[in-house]
């Protein structure tokens, strides 16, 4: 119930930008990285989360210092340009940042040091202090007022399993929260292309009009739909005979109906297959 009343006012605030920073590249980036950290499977997504609002924050914030120093002096070098500049120069810095902060809300495994981070951003080239590190990590948490122990789909996954497995399905439960957490990767670095079938798929045209694509943002940013409809396909994928059951269980915790679980299942069902088509 805490959940999903969070998705809900999660989804009725959502900013316009939402989904800007989930590109397959920023994305692939950050669960390099924690790979590379041996960070747990929950801080990656608290760090791609983390990361998307943040940078929605920080852009908002830029865009109305912007137009305030305009509005005081024309001359005054307040262009889009120098916005986009300031972000492409402190990006990667604020990336890492945003994994450092999750990796400290994880309660089982080790966090990301400053060393360890200096080390990283200057095999890349760049030259941050201590102290720059430090002041970024600051710059994440003001913005955000220190709301950083944020849910993510994840967390929605593994409840819905904890229920389902109570509520008597017969589920091979640790091979299919092995599915499920592969499937959720799969679901985060082809997030464009899945949507993009679904909303096809929903509206029944494959030229969806600017109106109805800004519409079904609320669809992309809904973590209960895509934490169902990922349970829904590794299930498919690893016990096809209890797929029905599933999808009513699913249907009864969520509200969600078993057409839009059947169609997002589809979606990844046929990204998947199209990702392994020669």
């Amino acid at each position: 119930i805490h959940l999903a009343t969070e998705n809900e006012q999660y989804l009725s605030e959502l900013p316009e930008q939402a989904g800007y920073f989930k590109e397959t590249r920023i994305v692939e980036f950050i669960f390099l990285l924690s790979e590379k950290w041996h960070l747990d499977q929950s801080t990656r997504y608290q760090a791609v989360e983390l990361l998307e609002r943040f940078m929605i924050k920080q852009v908002e914030q830029m865009c109305a210092n912007r137009g305030n120093a305009k509005g005081r002096d024309q001359g005054q070098r307040s262009s889009w340009s120098s916005v986009r500049d300031q972000i492409a120069n402190t990006f990667v810095l604020r990336l890492v940042s945003c994994v450092q902060l999750a990796s400290k809300l994880s309660l089982h495994y080790s966090r990301v040091t400053s060393d360890t981070a200096l080390k990283f951003l200057q095999s890349l080239k760049y030259s941050y202090t201590k102290q720059e590190l430090l002041e970024s990590e600051l710059a994440v948490l003001n913005t955000l007022h220190f709301h950083i122990n944020v849910s993510t789909p994840l967390a929605y996954v593994e409840l819905l399993l904890e229920v389902l497995g109570y509520n008597g399905c017969l589920l091979p439960a640790k091979p299919l929260h092995q599915l499920c957490v592969q499937l959720l990767d799969f679901c985060y670095l082809t997030r464009e292309t899945i949507y993009d079938t679904l909303l096809k798929i929903a509206i029944e045209n494959s030229t969806p009009s600017k109106l109805q694509i800004a519409k079904f943002l609320t669809v992309k940013e809904d973590f209960m739909l895509l934490a169902v409809g990922v349970i829904s396909t590794g299930v498919f994928i690893l016990s096809s005979g209890h797929w029905e059951q599933v999808v009513e269980h699913l249907n009864c915790i969520t509200g969600i109906t078993p057409q839009s679980i059947l169609e997002f299942s589809y979606a990844v069902v046929r990204r998947i297959v199209g990702s392994t088509t020669p």
